[in-house]
């Protein structure tokens, strides 16, 4: 009886790889990590930190050049666009934007994907193959066509955004996610578990997600810069942040007229900024992809 009993309390002490027990420091991207930070507390206090109001201008000092230049002024220090609103205030609202939109759009894809994918990788049979042909439809089709067909359709809007990103990109977390469950169900901790007659879906809870929690927040550190292209691609062509809402693809739609004529400020800000994010959250996403993975840390 005294091993019936050991072996079944056994599956509760089933490994977990934490997402900090798996973090070591070493080789850290504290330039990236630093620009990220800045945008989300740039983003958090932008009512507090922005000059002007992002949606209002005067027409008397439209395009009024950076500060340091000719004709520039300090009261606009980045400039002023075509309706003459301030370039930094709209830069400083813009990181608002693109931070919810990224934020919430990639916990969403990953929380369906990452669900669908545990239900399809432990159940199997039909429902595998149901949520998997779905998975293969999806994937098949071009994102950033999608989304600007999703988006045409449901009209500009930044909520309507995050849905339709989500809905765009969920299938990478749920194929990822199925890979590593039919690996973890043959393990012995989940066979435990079952002996010990837990459910399909305690398992799935419990011994299941715990594990393949890391991989998740890998690919979603990833995803980041993804949805940030995708936003200002969408909000480039006129279907994603309407105006006048401040958001940096937008800012390009607008400025792109006036590059050719030396107004280069109402471009160059809004991209430097999409690049400095999509490039430290990469960077920060692949350094965690090395760290979280056991096998990248025996290397």
């Amino acid at each position: 009886m005294s091993t019936t009993s050991e072996v079944l309390t056994l599956p509760s002490q089933a490994p977990r790889f934490g997402f900090i027990r798996g973090l070591r420091l070493s080789g850290f991207p504290m330039i990236p990590t630093a620009i990220l930070l800045g945008i989300a507390f740039v983003a958090v206090f932008a009512n507090q930190l922005a000059p002007h109001n992002p949606e209002v201008g005067s027409l008397v000092a439209r395009f009024k050049p950076p500060f340091w230049e000719t004709g520039g002024t300090t009261k606009y220090l980045l400039g002023t666009d075509q309706l003459g609103r301030d370039v930094l205030s709209r830069l400083i609202f813009g990181a608002r934007v693109s931070m919810v939109v990224s934020i919430t759009a990639v916990l969403f894809a990953g929380v369906v994907g990452t669900t669908l994918g545990i239900i399809s990788g432990y159940l199997g049979g039909w429902v595998d193959q149901v949520i998997m042909r779905l998975v293969d439809t999806w994937l098949a089709l071009p994102a950033l066509t999608f989304a600007i067909f999703l988006a045409a359709i449901v009209g500009p809007s930044m909520w309507n955004i995050v849905i339709i990103l989500g809905i765009t990109y969920w299938t990478r977390y749920a194929r990822v996610t199925r890979g590593e469950v039919l690996s973890l169900k043959e393990r012995e901790f989940v066979r435990l578990a079952i002996v010990a007659g837990c459910s399909k879906w305690t398992i799935m809870r419990r011994h299941i997600l715990p594990n393949v929690i890391n991989s998740a927040i890998v690919l979603g550190t990833l995803m980041v810069g993804v949805v940030i292209i995708t936003e200002a691609t969408l909000s480039f062509l006129g279907v994603g942040v309407p105006p006048p809402q401040p958001a940096w693809g937008l800012m390009l739609s607008d400025g792109k007229q006036s590059l050719m004529v030396g107004r280069w400020w109402l471009t160059i800000f809004p991209g430097c900024c999409i690049m400095l994010m999509v490039l430290s959250a990469n960077i920060l996403g692949d350094w965690l992809r090395v760290k979280l993975d056991p096998q990248l840390r025996q290397l």
